[in-house]
């Protein structure tokens, strides 16, 4: 399992290539994203900002990022060209985003990488995690990325387990992978290119490419009592 087999570097990004190397495992290039980060050089502020939008730290942003009346950036964090930032996105640190990208209302990104054309329109958390190009997540999607006990992560792929010694990691999605509304992806989920999460579905392990992850049970109806 390489991040090969998930998706390739955009060449939005190739400044970071020498960082995200597709020969590893991908949950690998999360240890990668702040090591690419210190290395640029110093962010440019730019002028003209909303009045609302609250920025910390190392926050580098494409000159036709659509920014928003109010969010919160804080670096370090890479904003690439024709991304849409919408009202009350927060991003947390250790973020790249590739082009094209939305960051949505009421979304949280923390220590992730989004590639070109990433959605998340919608009341998310992404944390931990590595989103393929043109990948995205419905309304109310979660990438939970820490255990209940609080161990290292592992990835459980049939009868093989791979251990990340990650304690945090959330999710890895393929190329154009998609998660339906209030769908969780529990801790080390990962999705191959295409592969879909049915909406409100509770995903553990590995999704193969083009396959559909759903959870049917059946609806009751009652009468009121009242």
């Amino acid at each position: 399992m390489i991040a090969a087999d998930f998706f390739a570097l955009p060449p939005s990004l190739a400044r970071f290539a020498a960082h995200f190397d597709p020969a590893l495992e991908p949950w690998a290039w999360l240890r990668a994203i702040p090591v690419a980060l210190a290395a640029l050089p110093r962010a440019e502020r730019r002028s003209g900002l909303p009045s609302g939008l609250h920025l910390e730290g190392e926050v580098h942003l494409a000159d036709d990022v659509r920014l928003p009346a109010y969010a919160t950036l804080i670096g370090p964090c890479w904003i690439g060209p024709g991304v849409e930032i919408r009202p009350g996105a927060y991003v947390r640190g250790n973020v790249i985003v590739g082009a094209g990208a939305v960051l949505g209302n009421a979304c949280e990104f923390k220590h992730c990488l989004l590639l070109d054309g990433v959605q998340v329109p919608h009341f998310s958390y992404v944390g931990d995690s590595i989103l393929g190009n043109r990948a995205h997540l419905g309304a109310g999607a979660i990438c939970s990325n820490l255990r209940f006990d609080q161990k290292p992560v592992s990835v459980r792929a049939g009868e093989r387990v791979y251990e990340t010694g990650l304690r945090k990691f959330g999710a890895i999605l393929g190329d154009a992978a998609e998660v339906g509304c209030n769908a969780v992806l529990n801790p080390g989920s990962v999705l191959g290119r295409r592969a879909l999460v049915a909406p409100g579905t509770v995903f553990s392990g590995v999704l193969p490419a083009a396959t559909i992850a759903r959870q049917r049970g059946g609806v009751s109806h009652l009468p009121r009592r009242d």
